[in-house]
């Protein structure tokens, strides 16, 4: 099999072929999917033969295991959770608004894979926005007055007991483990970093950014969706359509990600696994 990359033309992502990880990984095959990874930050790997077993391998692999801090795992997994939705499921969609995942930790996760187990035949897209390309676009003096500010997350919106998929939540397939321990903060900065490729992105969401520090309320709100309606503008977005068996890994350090539905009357399931940072 030769190993190819394809770019999306779109803000970020790209299609991998060639690319069989069903079994041992070679350090080299790592390598150039590592390299392909931080150049496009998104990749979408078809064909790679896939099961739990392999995408257990593979994500220790590319970091270890994440927290996973509100998800139950599948039977006789510990690090695998189901991001899954019944065909006859009425429950608010899961995941639908921008978010990079679990920024409320103390140190957030690298990355996320998820593997594609039943794919509707229509809709269930993933939106990704290059927060990257976003902060790159900014002016100059703007770019400098958000390196000054830094940005207070919590999970407390959605995972709380009284939080989106809290004790109110019912009827949903997925396994969620609302908590008290949602309401903690943590504080980011608006601007970070990426320790691999040393650029800078932009690191807030409208999911996960409950505040800014120095600011009242009203005033962070307001920042927070300028933040947010800047960076999905077209420009910077990439639309992921699913195939079955299809490996999606993401840079959670310089994209954010959201849900979408369409596929009413359709059972979906993806395996979802996390890249410590």
């Amino acid at each position: 099999m030769t190993f190819k990359v394809e770019a999306s033309g779109q803000s970020c992502g790209a299609r991998v072929t060639g690319c069989d990880l069903s079994g041992d990984l070679n350090p080299e095959l790592l390598r150039d999917i590592r390299s392909a990874w931080l150049e496009h930050k998104v990749l979408a790997i078809a064909g790679s033969g896939m099961d739990d077993d392999a995408l257990e391998r593979f994500t220790a692999a590319m970091g270890g295991f994440g927290e996973d801090p509100f998800f139950e795992p599948i039977a006789g997994r510990e690090n695998i959770a189901s991001i899954v939705r019944e065909a006859d499921e009425t429950s608010p969609l899961f995941a639908e608004n921008w978010h990079s995942d679990w920024s409320f930790l103390p140190k957030p996760p690298s990355g996320t894979c998820l593997l594609a187990v039943e794919i509707p035949p229509v809709g269930g897209d993933t939106l990704f926005c290059n927060q990257t390309a976003a902060f790159a676009a900014l002016p100059q003096a703007r770019k400098e007055e958000l390196r000054r500010i830094n940005g207070v997350h919590s999970a407390s919106r959605g995972y709380a007991p009284d939080g989106l998929y809290g004790d109110n939540d019912k009827d949903r397939s997925m396994a969620i483990r609302p908590s008290e321990a949602a309401r903690a903060t943590q504080v980011h900065p608006i601007v970070q970093t990426h320790p691999e490729t040393d650029e800078e992105s932009l690191f807030c969401s409208v999911s996960y950014t409950v505040g800014i520090e120095g600011m009242s309320d009203t005033q962070a709100m307001e920042l927070i969706m300028e933040l947010h309606q800047w960076s999905e503008r077209e420009e910077f977005l990439y639309r992921h359509r699913w195939e079955p068996g299809m490996l999606v890994m993401w840079d959670n350090r310089c994209v954010n990600h959201k849900a979408t539905g369409g596929y009413e009357g359709h059972r979906r399931e993806l395996h979802r696994t996390t890249i410590a940072a």
